[in-house]
C-alpha cells in the first residue's frame, strides 16, 4: 500500500466516526503511525466542555483503536474481516488535547492470531504524551 494511506482505504468506519487522517507509515500486522487532525468544527467539542472544549478520552483510545485496526486489516490473512474491542486495559491520560492540534498516533500489535490480537498504542501532541492503552480485540467475519 502507498503511503501516506487514506484510512477510509481499508477502514469501514466513516465520518462522522472516523478518526484517523492519515496513516504514515504502515508495517501491516504489525504497527501503524498515523494522525487525527482536530479542527474545531468536530460536534463533540460544543459540549465537552462549554468554554473549555477538550477531546473526550475515549476518543483519543478509539482512534488509536482505528489506527491498530488499519494494521490488522492491512494484513492479507484478515480480508473481509474486522477487528472489534475486546478490552482496553492500563489506559492512561496525560494532557488534555485541544481544538487545532494534531493527535500523532502509533500502535504496535504484540501479538496476532486468526481470531483476536492485542496491541499497545500512544497518543501524543507534538512529542508531549496524550494518552496511552493496551488494546484487546477479536477478529470477526465483516
Amino acid at each position: 500500500m502507498d503511503l501516506p494511506l487514506r484510512p477510509d482505504e481499508v477502514l469501514p468506519h466513516r465520518p462522522p466516526f472516523l478518526l484517523v487522517d492519515e496513516v504514515s507509515a504502515l508495517a501491516p500486522g504489525v504497527s501503524a503511525r498515523g494522525c487525527w487532525r482536530l479542527s474545531g468544527d468536530e460536534a463533540f467539542f460544543s459540549g465537552h466542555f462549554p468554554g473549555r472544549p477538550t477531546l473526550p478520552g475515549v476518543l483519543m483510545v478509539e482512534s488509536l483503536a482505528q489506527l491498530g485496526g488499519i494494521a490488522v486489516l492491512a494484513d492479507p490473512r484478515f480480508t473481509g474481516r474486522l477487528p472489534l474491542f475486546g478490552g482496553i486495559d492500563r489506559a492512561r491520560f496525560r494532557r488534555q488535547v485541544v481544538p487545532g492540534e494534531v493527535l500523532d498516533l502509533e500502535v504496535s500489535l504484540s501479538k496476532l492470531s486468526a481470531r483476536a490480537g492485542r496491541g499497545h498504542g500512544v497518543a501524543s501532541v507534538g512529542g508531549e504524551l496524550a494518552c496511552e492503552a493496551d488494546l484487546l480485540f477479536v477478529i470477526v467475519d465483516a
